[in-house]
C-alpha cells in the first residue's frame, strides 16, 4: 500500500503566492518521479511540474517562470512554490508519484487533490 497526500491549497488573491506540499509513504522501494498536475472544471488534467530521476525537471508552459518544484528524495516529499498567481491557475492540484516496488515494477500514484483558488 502506498499513500500520496498533498496539502497547502487555499484561496489567494491575484499576484499572491502559495506553497503546496506532498508526501509519499507506505510500501515504497524507489520513487523515480514526483510532481504536480492540475485540473480545472471542464478541462483536461495538465502537467504543472515534474521532477524525474532520469529526465530532470520540467514545467507546463502556463506556469514556467512562476512556479518552482523542489523535492526531498530522502523523505519522498515534493513541494510546489507558486508565485505571481493568476485566476487561470484556479484548479484542483494533484500530487503524482511514480514508484517502483522491489521487483522493479512501476506504478503511478495520485493524491486526493487540493484546491487552489485565485480570486480577488
Amino acid at each position: 500500500q502506498v499513500q500520496v497526500v498533498e496539502s497547502g491549497g487555499g484561496l489567494v488573491q491575484p499576484g499572491g503566492s502559495l506553497r503546496l506540499s506532498c508526501g509519499a509513504s507506505g510500501s515504497i522501494f524507489k520513487v523515480t518521479a514526483m510532481g504536480w498536475y492540475r485540473q480545472a472544471p471542464g478541462k483536461q488534467r495538465e502537467l504543472v511540474a515534474l521532477d524525474s530521476n532520469v529526465d530532470g525537471t520540467s514545467y507546463g508552459d502556463a506556469v514556467s517562470g512562476r512556479f518552482t518544484i523542489s523535492r526531498d528524495k530522502a523523505k519522498n516529499t515534493v513541494f510546489l512554490q507558486m508565485n505571481s498567481l493568476k485566476p487561470d491557475d484556479t484548479a484542483a492540484y494533484y500530487c503524482y508519484a511514480r514508484i517502483a516496488n522491489r521487483s522493479w515494477k512501476y506504478n503511478d500514484y495520485w493524491g486526493q487533490g487540493t484546491q487552489v483558488t485565485v480570486s480577488a
